[in-house]
C-alpha cells in the first residue's frame, strides 16, 4: 500500500521545526483543530494542501510524503455508528455503517472524526430550515471554490443515509425529505467534517431556522 502522509510525520516535523499546531495552522490557512486532526490520524490534509505543508514545514514534498504508512486507531462509535472515509486524492467518499478498513488512489483512509458543528466557526455553520415536506440544509458562509469547498452533505438516521455530492462553483446546499430525528453531516476539504443533530418534524408544519 502507497503511503500518502502520516500524522507522526507531520507532527515530528513540525516539533523539529519548533512550531505549535496554531502557528501550523495560520500559516496554511486552517484551523488548529484540523491539524490536530491530522496529526492524531483523524483526518487527512487535502492535496492542495501538499505543497504549502511541506514549504511550511521546511522540507521537500517528497520529504513530506516518505513517512511510515499510518495505522487507523479506534474510535467509539458515534451516533447510529455512521463513518465517513474520504480519499483526499480524487475525493471519492466512502459511507459504511461502522469503522472499517478502506483504500483509494494507493492510501489507506482514516476515519473522518465529525467535530461539533454547533461549536465551530461561522464559516462552516450550518442552517436547517424546514420547507413543504424537506429539510433544507445550507452552509451559507461557506466559500465554494476549487481551493475550499463543501465536498458534500448527507442526513443519516438509524435506517437511512441520503447523501448529496457537491462540487466547487455550487452552492453549499441540499434538501432532504423529512426523515425523522438523526444527524446531518458536511464535509469541508480543508477543515474536515461537521455535525449536526436535528430532531424530527412534523410533515407540513415548517419550522424555518437553525435545528
Amino acid at each position: 500500500m502507497a503511503t500518502y502522509l502520516t500524522g507522526n510525520t507531520i507532527r515530528t516535523l513540525r516539533e523539529k521545526k519548533g512550531c505549535t499546531q496554531r502557528e501550523l495552522a495560520a500559516t496554511l490557512g486552517v484551523t488548529d483543530k484540523a491539524v490536530s486532526k491530522w496529526e492524531t490520524g483523524k483526518g487527512l490534509p487535502d492535496i492542495a494542501l501538499i505543497e504549502p505543508l511541506a514549504k511550511a514545514l521546511g522540507v521537500s514534498v517528497a520529504e513530506l510524503l516518505s513517512g511510515a504508512c499510518a495505522v487507523n486507531g479506534n474510535r467509539s462509535a458515534n451516533m447510529l455508528k455512521t463513518a465517513f472515509y474520504v480519499c483526499p486524492v480524487c475525493g471519492n467518499v466512502v459511507h459504511a455503517t461502522g469503522e472499517g478498513s478502506f483504500s483509494c488512489c494507493g492510501i489507506t483512509l482514516p476515519v473522518q472524526e465529525p467535530e461539533d458543528a454547533d461549536q465551530a466557526d461561522e464559516m462552516h455553520l450550518v442552517t436547517v430550515e424546514q420547507i413543504d415536506n424537506d429539510r433544507y440544509v445550507r452552509l451559507p458562509n461557506h466559500p465554494m471554490t476549487k481551493q475550499h469547498y463543501v465536498s458534500f452533505i448527507a442526513f443519516v438516521t438509524t435506517d437511512t443515509v441520503r447523501l448529496r455530492k457537491l462540487y466547487p462553483e455550487q452552492e453549499a446546499e441540499a434538501r432532504f425529505p423529512l426523515a425523522g430525528s438523526g444527524a446531518l453531516y458536511a464535509y469541508c476539504n480543508q477543515h474536515g467534517l461537521f455535525r449536526i443533530r436535528v430532531r424530527a418534524a412534523a410533515p407540513g408544519r415548517p419550522r424555518p431556522g437553525r435545528s
